[in-house]
């Protein structure tokens, strides 16, 4: 039998092989068997040393043609059993399609984050920049810019977490209204800037006080701003995150960094001012510190008190959420307890 013909016969029984086969593995083993370097294909070219250089390249040629052939009709038939495959494991599975699926659970903004952002959006809306700072800060910005030399009284009301004698971790984000202060080019315009970020204080942690808490400043400096510009905007503040009926008042204070200063109350938002046990009976709330910037602090900063003027405020983020959401201890918004942080979802 000429090599021409060997090669028909193995194409004719193979292609019952493949036709024949059930399941993949039966069929990956015909591949490897017949198409392989040892298998018969191979062996039939191995014969072609005895041919004549004229009949070399018409066998070669058609052994080409087999292998590209059975190449194909296995590449068929591979397709063919595994879609079989496919529908058998289909037809044993046995899930109910027409069930809901389960939910994913969505997480949601921490209730700090959302007032911090909603206070953020107001005075956005004002005009105001945004400006973070540094967490860790010098003496000199935390405490001397903000008009509290070395052995003034008035450190012992923010007791200090100090790195070294000049490095602290801040106490306010105050330093970061100096750094502004003394950067800020008014010849393009006033200053109008508020600075979030947590702030550090040796206290002791209750249901009232945290050693590490969250503060929102602000600051305004122009050409004659007084203090009707200070109550205005924060009618303002306190209208949108408690109500429009809401009042404030405005009651005389001491911050060293202020002259003159205010404590800010705002009228009990659950008895409208007729006294309840929220405010105590007096039908006010306290709720944030503020005044005119003092002239030296405007001095330190290059800002010449004669021709501007300014006011700053501070207010804490915990102390906004307490209020607003009745919220009486501090250590829940930092405890990560889900229980507490689902009732916040927010919008």
């Amino acid at each position: 039998m000429s090599l021409k013909e060997q090669l028909e016969a193995l194409k004719v029984e193979t292609s019952q092989a493949i036709a024949n086969a059930t399941d993949l593995d039966q069929l990956n083993q015909i591949r490897v068997t017949i198409l392989g370097k040892k298998g018969p294909i191979t062996e039939v070219l191995r014969g072609m040393k005895d041919l004549s250089p004229e009949e070399r390249p018409v066998v070669g040629s058609f052994a080409n043609e087999i292998r590209d052939a059975l190449t194909a009709e296995i590449e068929s038939k591979k397709i063919t059993l595994e879609a079989a495959a496919l529908e058998q494991a289909l037809a044993a599975e046995t899930i109910d399609i027409t069930l809901p699926g389960k939910q994913i659970p969505q997480g949601n903004r921490h209730i700090l984050t959302q007032t911090m952002q909603e206070i953020e959006d107001i005075f956005l809306g004002m005009g105001y920049q945004i400006v973070e700072g540094y967490e860790v800060e010098s003496d000199h910005y935390n405490f001397e810019r903000m008009n509290l030399p070395k052995d003034h009284p008035a450190r012992d009301m923010q007791d200090t977490f100090y790195i070294s004698e000049e490095i602290l971790l801040r106490t306010h984000t105050s330093p970061v209204q100096a750094r502004t202060m003394e950067k800020h080019d008014f010849s393009k315009g006033p200053l109008r800037m508020i600075s979030p970020g947590k702030v550090f204080r040796r206290d002791t942690d209750d249901a009232t006080h945290s050693h590490q808490f969250h503060q929102i400043e602000g600051l305004v400096i122009d050409e004659n701003i007084t203090m009707a510009d200070l109550k205005g905007t924060l009618e303002v503040l306190v209208q949108k995150m408690f109500g429009a009926e809401r009042k404030i008042r405005l009651r005389p204070s001491y911050f060293p960094f202020t002259e003159p200063s205010v404590e800010v109350d705002v009228s009990c938002f659950k008895c409208g001012g007729a006294g309840c046990n929220v405010c105590k009976y007096t039908g006010w709330i306290e709720i944030l510190g503020a005044g005119m910037v003092h002239p030296d602090v405007l001095k330190m900063s290059g800002i010449d008190p004669e021709r501007y003027s300014g006011f700053a405020f501070g207010l804490g983020q915990e102390r906004v959420a307490m209020l607003r959401y009745g919220i009486n201890d501090i250590r829940g918004f930092y405890q990560n307890d889900l229980r507490f942080l689902r009732q916040f979802k927010g919008e």
